[in-house]
């Protein structure tokens, strides 16, 4: 998944646009973009949306967004979900393994309750959103089956830590943030599972948004989150592999094959070795995963 749209579930209208955006993901959300007052009816929308598009051919992978187990609304957020068969929940607040220990247990029980494999509902961690959660970002490696990735969150975060902001004046994480989200691309990679980066608030700054998701690629992420239709081309984009980088990739492999004997191989003057082969069949492989 390149990118993954968070639309609220109370809005018909952002619904809509959410599945004509391009986005690899929706994320229904019941979360922090739901009003108190408009929890229960949220609810009921989710699930309506879910149960109307779940089954239909090229559509986006439909994720929920419920709220954090901490509350007295997960529950009924997990029950509504999972009678809709969504492709996965996204967890907030979670604090390492156990806290995803306990979503398995509800899903699991949810799914034979409506009749839905077991382990068919993924997970995806937003893991950062606490200062707890960072002691914990890597634990996950044997918390479930079901957890595909990890995400992280600055904004929870900075509440969390009494923080006046999270970015500096040219609109870059502070040092606290570009901590936590080294903490998640090292939880997820210790995980097997996707890095996922976190959201760019300013969604009319084209540039920023282009320049954020080209580090978090640069340094290992493979998807972002997007809060707005118009930030998803940029985020595909930039996470679609070029045909220079495909073909860059290709020749380290086509060369390790030609000699599979050695450690080092040379094209066109740069020497490569084993770690190079190593990120040039991932991004193959990536490749090959979007062009299915």
């Amino acid at each position: 998944m390149r990118s993954l749209l968070f639309v609220p579930a109370d809005s018909e209208k952002k619904l809509a646009k959410g599945l004509s955006s391009g986005a690899d993901a929706l994320i229904v959300d019941l979360e922090d973009s739901i009003a108190p007052e408009s929890k229960a009816a949220a609810r009921v929308a989710a699930a309506e949306f879910l149960k109307a598009h779940i089954g239909t051919k090229d559509r986006p992978r439909l994720f929920v967004r419920i709220n954090a187990l901490i509350t007295s609304l997960s529950d009924p957020d997990i029950e509504a979900s999972v009678a809709a068969k969504p492709d996965g929940i996204v967890l907030p607040k979670a604090e390492g393994e156990a806290t995803v220990v306990r979503l398995d247990k509800r899903l699991m029980a949810n799914e034979a309750k409506h009749g839905i494999d077991k382990g068919h509902i993924k997970i995806v961690a937003i893991a950062t959103e606490t200062a707890a959660s960072l002691f914990r970002a890597g634990t996950y490696r044997s918390s479930s089956d079901r957890l595909t990735g990890l995400t992280w969150g600055a904004e929870d975060l900075s509440a969390d830590l009494g923080a006046e902001t999270n970015r500096d004046a040219d609109g870059k994480f502070l040092d606290p943030y570009r901590f936590a989200r080294v903490l998640c691309l090292a939880g997820a990679t210790a995980a097997q599972v996707q890095p996922i980066d976190t959201v760019y608030v300013d969604f009319k700054n084209d540039k920023g948004l282009r320049r954020e998701t080209e580090e978090a690629r640069r340094d290992g992420f493979t998807g972002k989150l997007a809060i707005h239709p118009a930030q998803v081309p940029i985020i595909n984009a930039v996470f679609t592999p070029t045909a220079e980088a495909i073909a860059r990739a290709q020749a380290i492999v086509d060369a390790f094959a030609a000699a599979p004997n050695t450690g080092v191989v040379g094209i066109g003057g740069v020497m490569y070795d084993r770690p190079h082969l190593a990120r040039a069949q991932t991004l193959l492989a990536r490749a090959a995963a979007l062009k299915r």
